[in-house]
């Protein structure tokens, strides 16, 4: 399964603010739900403003339970919430 370009190329903007230390980590409120967020920002500089750039929050509480990673044996595939849990 390809990851998109844009999202790769969200990812290394990702890497470069975390090596050159314009990574913040800023409390928001979800949009929809108003639930509090944890998200990760870029922070840049419009001439004396910081301009964070959010590119996705933390999960809440165990991010394993969260997210079904690739299936090794599909290439299109996820595994299973059962396969994940070895049920």
């Amino acid at each position: 399964m390809a990851i998109p370009d844009h999202a790769r190329t969200n990812f290394n903007t990702l890497l470069r603010a975390a090596s050159d230390g314009n990574l913040a980590l800023m409390e928001c409120l979800d949009a929809v739900s108003g639930q509090t967020r944890y998200v990760l920002c870029a922070v840049g500089r419009d001439h004396a403003d910081y301009v964070m750039t959010p590119f996705g929050h933390l999960a809440d509480g165990n991010p394993y339970d969260a997210y079904l990673p690739p299936d090794p044996a599909n290439p299109s595939g996820f595994l299973s919430a059962e396969q994940v849990r070895g049920e």
